[in-house]
């Protein structure tokens, strides 16, 4: 995310010139997926078991100023593998300036959204973190962090936040399950997830600064929850704490050049009581780690060239991580991303800038490790082919 995009966020999505219509816009994403090996079972109803052309998806955003210093990004979207329409993600914002003290600048507001670190203001935390196209219809990876994923558009919360003289950045807020019927009236309804008892605490601390054409930022980011495991209310809770710290780095420099090095690692201590008397699992203390960390080089904002490396590691679990889709009762996996971009419209001095924002890209995911074990991990190497257009 570039400077105008952080302050277009952290100002409630209302920073800039008013617009002449509605703060509309769209995407269609979409691509071709071919695995190193077919799978068995094929990935989805109606998909063969490998060399599957699919619809990603196709979203509509509401993203602006709604009224004064109430602003929006709201997303609907039509998933073309499930076949089904959605709420997606969503954050709506109150935001504010005033002055600390003397002569610091504080920029101040409320957030309400649907998913933990939707609301962030940079690209190393879980929701918009890389890869940012990916395909629905190969094998990934089983195990995740509570704040990586599974609570999110069916968990809300809220939270307020600051920027303090544009160098640090504090929001502390809570989040807790949505009720069955809501979400089944925004389609993200799913059988057996996780129910948050009661709210979970969300943090969020970060320095940055800028200086020349360069930006970097460093920080940390957490939740902490009690769960009933698949929904089931009859034995009490498991208790998460996800613990995370990223950093990133960005030479902006005349945006000829665009160099970005992003850096993220999650622990999550898992305290499985519920989990274990439901013979869930076979010990409740349990740890899961998660590291990525990324490089992108930007040329003429046409060419892009991104690499990235990826660690997740567990504690030995037979009944949480079982066979066969886990071996040895963990979770361990390790995979390099190589990615290609070429975006031939969309730029600053493109004609129909706003109209025809499209990326064509390449994609190709190494595993060395698949949960659990390197025998075989390769067979699931996965070439992604996607072209992407933002209108």
């Amino acid at each position: 995310m570039t400077p105008f995009g952080r302050n277009f966020k952290l100002t409630g999505y209302t920073f800039g010139e008013n617009s002449t219509g509605p703060p509309l816009s769209g995407i269609v994403l979409g691509g071709f997926t071919n695995t190193q090996a077919n799978q068995n079972p094929p990935p989805a109803q109606g998909y063969s078991a490998n060399n599957n052309f699919a619809l990603n998806q196709i979203s509509a955003f509401v993203g602006g100023r709604l009224w004064d210093k109430v602003g929006t990004f709201s997303q609907l979207t039509y998933d073309g593998v499930a076949n089904k329409v959605a709420l997606d993600l969503s954050d709506t914002r109150y935001s504010d300036e005033s002055t600390l003290l003397t002569d610091a600048d504080v920029v101040y507001g409320v957030s309400l959204n649907n998913a933990p670190t939707v609301e962030d203001l940079w690209n190393t935390t879980p929701v918009w973190g890389f890869p940012y196209a990916a395909s629905p219809v190969a094998p990934t990876p089983g195990a995740t962090a509570l704040i990586d994923g599974p609570l999110m558009t069916t968990a809300g919360g809220g939270s307020v936040y600051a920027m303090i003289d544009q160098l640090l950045y504090l929001d502390f807020g809570a989040y807790t399950t949505f009720s069955k019927g809501l979400q089944q009236g925004m389609g993200v309804w799913q059988p057996e997830q996780l129910g948050i008892n009661g709210g979970a605490p969300y943090w969020r601390l970060a320095l940055q600064k800028q200086w020349g054409g360069h930006y970097a930022e460093i920080g940390t980011y957490g939740l902490q929850a009690k769960v009933y495991p698949g929904g089931n209310t009859s034995v009490g809770t498991d208790g998460y704490v996800d613990s995370a710290f990223d950093f990133t780095y960005q030479y902006l420099g005349d945006m000829s050049n665009i160099l970005e090095i992003r850096s993220n690692y999650i622990y999550e201590s898992q305290t499985l009581n519920a989990s274990n008397a439901l013979g869930l699992v076979t010990k409740s203390a349990a740890a899961l780690n998660t590291y990525r960390i990324n490089a992108a080089y930007t040329f003429q904002q046409t060419y892009q060239l991104t690499l990235g490396y990826n660690l997740i590691s567990s504690s030995r679990n037979g009944n949480l991580y079982p066979p066969p889709g886990y071996a040895q009762g963990m979770a361990n996996s390790e995979y390099f991303v190589a990615e290609a971009d070429y975006t031939p419209f969309g730029k600053l001095d493109s004609l129909q800038t706003t109209w025809m924002n499209l990326r064509l890209g390449l994609q190709y995911i190494a595993y060395s490790k698949f949960n659990g074990t390197a025998f075989n991990a390769q067979q699931n190497n996965t070439l992604f082919v996607s072209g992407w257009l933002a209108f």
